[in-house]
């Protein structure tokens, strides 16, 4: 039975480029997708730092073609990596921000900021991201927030799911569960549009976002929902696709002016948003433009690219996506054919071409596009944490049968992986193999415990090892190797050598590579003098714009010869002194001192309500005098 926990919880989806979040509303029997201060419902994951101020979200994404070496998305590509991973290697020729090794072959991000250069690693990153979220819940529900769920690419890996759970740790989170995107997904669509769904149905999940791709098959029937089998690319989605225009236009840029803008962050950085934006176009439109004033060298950029040509330069990734599909058919034992619903999850499932090679594959089905692509996955997350949370009322009841992404397994004599629990293999599950000694008279054989579909062991995740005792024997003794993965995909191996009785076992925390509990205790107090920080920021800035408006409202009543020419001149003296010093001060971008500008208005206040109080006294007993005569 899933363990309860007090208080309440959202569901949150921490998407590689928006995020989302959403919460249970009892009253209304639904989730509330929650938006932020500007509106939207979606929130750039996006961190930009500044000589003066930390931004996130659109703040961050607006001035990120004016400072992108220190404006850090895509956090989601790198946690859980290696900085030697091929796939960093190739993502930092892309991106404007640097990204360095740090110990034990971690990624770490290089900002500057109030003029000192600053290390990150991922996990602080993405902290930061479910920090908004959170704030933007406890702006919605007026309280505090402590639990939610948190949804990762259903192919991330050991070590990529619990480098997103340091990150809930770090943002004061805590993270009841850690749960696939395309499961969720799943749960929105069967709650909207399948709640009372009393015959089986098999949903095929196509999650297209910005930077993952996944696939799922589930089965759903009377609130029970088990996934049959997943298949996705951690490294596939919307922003390939941007990079594949962001490459057309530089060739392009420099055929046309001999001029080669890739080694120039800032026009980079505001081609990428054009394409972008160009590629949303194309979702409706059959043609975009690109129209950039003075992006290099003093040369402006106009250009064009039609649907056709976009299409062209992606067709490769997008078969790849149909590719995947097609192998997750295969996992399930399926047949296209079985397939009654295909649920269209993730922004960049709009894309034209892509829904038309799916149909296509399904030889014609019609695609159910009547979920929100962008929300549906922070939909189910709230679902999934109203129903572990104690005294959350009127949440379907319903079932999740969730699997392995993943092979788990052993490495046998020569590196070979040797499979115990196979990729799909529904949890909570157990299973026990049995396994021989390759050699004479060993006194301990070492458990290496690997996840991954690779035959060379050494070439998969090693997720833990430990050793086991033997007595001392001719080869072929018999070892029994047991794996159990719980509800919350918590992996534990043990081995018994049964003639002795000798037993050792270890539960997979993959500490290698982790942050540990010092690291992430001091990243929470950094994240709270950030936050610290930032509310001081924002309080001088609010405290200088009362100024400034206050300043604006007396500089017009100043003007009013009516009101001058009633001023005594030592009362208009005190009042343009105040106003010098005030504009001075405003005019001063290194003040940091809040108190200054609040003291300066209190002072201003005091003498011109006191020099219009005087005056509207004097108005006064003359109209008084009036009256009696």
């Amino acid at each position: 039975m899933a363990k309860k926990y007090e208080g309440v919880a959202i569901g949150i989806d921490l998407g590689t480029t928006y995020s989302c979040v959403g919460v249970w509303q009892e009253q209304n029997d639904r989730v509330e997708i929650i938006h932020n201060d500007q509106g939207n419902k979606t929130t750039p994951s996006c961190v930009a730092f500044t000589n003066t101020q930390r931004l996130i979200g659109d703040a961050a994404k607006n001035q990120a073609s004016s400072n992108p070496t220190n404006t850090v998305f895509d956090a989601k590509r790198l946690i859980g990596r290696k900085y030697s991973d091929s796939i960093v290697q190739n993502d930092l020729l892309l991106w404007p921000f640097k990204v360095i090794a740090g110990p034990n072959d971690k990624p770490l991000i290089l900002v500057n900021h109030k003029g000192e250069e600053k290390h990150f690693v991922a996990e602080e990153i993405s902290a930061v991201i479910l920090m908004q979220m959170r704030e933007i819940a406890e702006a919605f529900l007026e309280s505090p927030v402590k639990n939610a769920v948190i949804t990762v690419p259903a192919y991330f890996n050991d070590s990529q799911r619990r480098a997103t759970k340091d990150a809930g740790d770090i943002a004061g989170l805590n993270v009841m569960r850690i749960i696939n995107e395309p499961t969720a997904a799943a749960l929105a669509y069967g709650l909207q549009k399948r709640a009372n769904c009393v015959d089986q149905r098999n949903i095929l999940i196509f999650d297209l976002g910005g930077g993952t791709f996944d696939v799922s098959i589930l089965t759903i029937k009377n609130k029970d929902f088990e996934v049959k089998a997943t298949a996705g690319d951690t490294h596939l989605g919307g922003e390939d696709f941007d990079n594949k225009m962001v490459n057309h236009f530089v060739k392009e840029f420099k055929m046309k002016n001999k001029e080669d803008i890739s080694g120039n962050p800032k026009a980079l950085r505001r081609l990428r948003t054009a394409c972008e934006r160009a590629k949303r176009t194309l979702s409706y439109e059959t043609e975009a433009t690109i129209d950039l004033d003075v992006i290099h060298q003093g040369i402006d950029f106009s250009s064009s690219i039609t649907r056709a040509k976009f299409e062209q330069l992606n067709m490769n990734l997008f078969e790849k996506c149909i590719d995947t599909v097609n192998s997750c058919l295969v996992d399930a034992k399926m047949d296209k054919s079985s397939i009654d619903d295909v649920v269209l999850v993730g922004g960049s499932s709009r894309i034209p071409k892509v829904k038309q090679l799916l149909q296509d594959f399904f030889e014609g089905k019609e695609l159910c596009k009547s979920i929100n692509p962008d929300e549906a996955v922070a939909y189910g997350a709230a679902v999934q944490a109203a129903l572990l949370s104690e005294g959350s009322k009127n949440v379907p009841i319903l079932m999740l049968r969730d699997v392995t992404p993943l092979s788990l397994g052993i490495s046998k004599t020569g590196y070979i992986m040797s499979v115990v629990i196979p990729r799909n293999t529904s949890v909570p599950f157990k299973k026990t193999q049995d396994y021989v000694t390759a050699s004479d008279n060993l006194s301990s054989v070492s458990i290496e415990v690997y996840e991954g579909e690779r035959v060379i062991s050494t070439e998969n995740n090693l997720l833990g090892l430990f050793n086991l005792k033997l007595p001392l024997a001719p080869r072929g003794l018999p070892l029994k190797v047991c794996f159990t993965i719980d509800v919350d995909g918590i992996l534990n191996v043990s081995a018994e050598e049964e003639t002795s009785g000798n037993k050792n076992e270890i539960t997979i925390t993959n500490e290698n590579g982790r942050l540990s509990r010092q690291e992430i205790e001091r990243m929470i107090q950094e994240a709270e003098n950030f936050k610290a920080q930032d509310m001081k920021f924002k309080k001088k800035v609010e405290a200088r714009n009362a100024l400034e408006g206050y300043l604006y409202t007396v500089r017009k009543v100043m003007k009013d010869d009516c009101v001058s020419s009633k001023l005594k001149p030592i009362e208009k003296v005190k009042i343009n002194s105040a106003m010098i010093k005030g504009k001075s001060l405003i005019d001063d971008n290194q003040q940091e001192d809040t108190s200054v500008f609040v003291d300066l208005l209190k002072e201003l206040e005091i003498i011109v309500e006191s020099a219009m109080n005087r005056i509207n006294k004097s108005y006064l007993d003359v109209e008084s005098d009036s009256d009696s005569e």
